[in-house]
């Protein structure tokens, strides 16, 4: 997304830090959409006001101005009253352990020295995680830990003091200590195994084998899904093997011969796209389905995201 714009020094700018930005803010908001917005956002600000020195000394400038407004995206949506359960919404990180469509570029290299790689800093466990720390804690966090940024230049792109990024990161770390102590994140091992198990999970769900569904599910399994009010979805965790392997069981009966699946890497491990080519009132026309699993291989976390807003960032199946 580069705005139309006649100064060819301005249009420089934007596809040069473009990336950037929009890897930021999406880690910032945990949304495709939202991060579509802040850097359309950024980016008309700095036509308006536009920045001093040459192109190369903008990035500082516009991630003050981006963080800030993913702030205020998070505020807001805190704020507000969401319906059913929050998801973060998916984007594609293709096969390997990188991201070529949506890494952000650091000083010309495709890799950061963080806490977090870039990789680890899509997934939905991590950006679920994301979710307890306040917006300000978020930014700290995101910038020291992932983007490798020091007290000091944290301090200037979100206009604090270096003694308060320091309290506000010690509180951010504390806070990702669950997360810490439970962290897998998403090597070339972890998404063959994952692979295979959503293999044999769909297979069984198509083949109408309750049994073999709840065999796969860890007893700590918990369903969520993500409908933004749109559309017809459970609207509270499900929880234990024997309730998520029903639920999911009942959709399957209902739409499966009216459904095309697709296995896509969607943020950093492998997940099931699906399209539905007919549908009562109510019911997503499409579908975007991750598991995580723990050590023994068994399904923990079931993540479906059916709200229309949030599948903006996915090629869907064609119908």
């Amino acid at each position: 997304m580069i705005l139309a714009d006649p100064n060819p020094l301005h249009s420089e700018a934007f596809k040069a830090h473009e990336r950037f930005l929009w890897g930021l803010s999406y880690r910032m908001t945990g949304c495709a959409a939202d991060a579509d917005d802040v850097l359309q956002e950024t980016f008309i600000r700095a036509l308006e006001h536009v920045p001093g020195g040459d192109s190369a000394s903008w990035r500082p400038w516009l991630v003050r101005v981006a963080m800030n407004l993913s702030r205020d995206v998070l505020r807001r949506r805190k704020r507000g009253s969401y319906i059913g359960p929050w998801l973060p919404s998916p984007i594609e990180t293709g096969e390997e352990e990188a991201l070529p469509a949506y890494e952000p570029l650091v000083d010309g290299q495709l890799t950061t020295e963080g806490r977090y790689d870039l990789l680890e800093s899509v997934s939905f466990a991590f950006l679920l995680a994301l979710e307890a720390l306040t917006p300000r804690q978020r930014a700290v966090l995101l910038l020291m830990e992932v983007f490798d940024y020091t007290v000091l230049e944290t301090a200037s792109a979100l206009e604090m003091s270096p003694a308060n990024v320091k309290v506000t990161h010690h509180r951010a770390r504390k806070t990702m200590a669950a997360y810490d102590r439970e962290r897998r994140p998403p090597t070339r091992a972890l998404q063959e195994r994952t692979r295979e198990v959503l293999g044999r999970f769909v297979a069984a769900l198509n083949g109408h084998d309750v049994g073999a569904v709840e065999a796969l599910l860890a007893e700590s399994v918990r369903s969520l899904s993500d409908g933004g009010g749109e559309f017809f979805a459970a609207r509270v965790p499900i929880d234990g093997p024997k309730r998520v392997a029903r639920f999911y069981w009942n959709v399957t009966q209902r739409r499966s011969s009216d459904s095309i699946l697709q296995v896509q890497m969607l943020n950093g491990l492998p997940a099931v796209v699906v399209t539905f080519r007919q549908g009562h009132r109510g019911e997503p026309p499409y579908t975007a389905m991750q598991c995580l699993m723990d050590d023994a291989g068994r399904i923990t976390r079931i993540y479906a995201v059916l709200a229309t807003r949030k599948l903006s960032a996915v090629s869907l199946p064609s119908a």
